[in-house]
Order: structure tokens, then C-alpha cells, then sequence
């Protein structure tokens, strides 16, 4: 292997490298209390079900580590100013303790969840 490294041009001291790769990683990481892991296709765990004939649509965030809660309360409070009448229409609950259902909305609030979740480094 080290054969191959010299053969291609690379450096040997590869850890200098990693050192200030991780130096820079920890200055810009933000911690949560909680954690919304991507799926196995690499995007976020966000699905949509519609319900009663079209009538009812549920938002479904799954697979959360950490205090839901506190992503419930983040969520409801910065997605939609306070007031509104999507703010008001907006239930979050938890369900199986870590899937969030969020109820009261049309499917395009998907991709309002999706973004904040992705501005929040998910």
C-alpha cells in the first residue's frame, strides 16, 4: 500500500492532514439536543401520508434521537411566524418515542421541513 501512496504522488504524512481537516470540523459544529439521522438513501427521514380520502395529511419525521421534545418546540416556533394561521393549525406529537407526527398542514410543508432541518446541519 505505501508502494501505491509513493507510486501516485501522495503524502505520506497523512494524520497532518486529518489534524487540520478535524480542527476546522470542530469550530463549525453545532450541537442539538437531539439528532434526525438520514436515511440509507442519504436523504432526511421526513415522509408525507395522506389520509380520509385526501381530507387529512401527516407529516412523519422519523428516527429521532435525543429529546424530541425540543425538536417539537424548535420546530413549531421557527418554521412559521407566531400568529399565523399555519402556526395555529400546526399539532406536533410524538409517537413509538422516536417518530414525530406533525398534523394540520398541506403536503407542501415537507419542504419547509426538510429545508430547516438541512439549515440546522442535518
Amino acid at each position: 500500500m505505501l508502494f501505491r501512496l509513493n507510486y501516485f504522488g501522495l503524502p505520506r504524512s497523512l494524520p497532518a492532514a486529518t489534524r487540520s481537516l478535524s480542527s476546522l470540523t470542530q469550530q463549525s459544529v453545532v450541537y442539538h439536543p437531539y439528532s434526525v439521522p438520514r436515511n440509507s438513501n442519504g436523504s432526511l427521514p421526513v415522509y408525507t401520508d395522506i389520509r380520509n380520502g385526501g381530507t387529512r395529511f401527516l407529516l412523519t419525521i422519523r428516527n429521532i434521537d435525543g429529546n424530541i421534545s425540543a425538536l417539537a418546540k424548535e420546530l413549531s416556533d421557527s418554521l412559521f411566524p407566531p400568529g399565523s394561521p399555519e402556526a395555529s393549525r400546526l399539532k406536533v406529537s410524538v409517537s413509538r418515542s422516536k417518530h414525530m407526527i406533525i398534523q394540520g398542514g398541506t403536503g407542501r410543508w415537507k419542504h419547509n421541513i426538510v429545508d430547516w432541518l438541512s439549515q440546522k446541519g442535518f
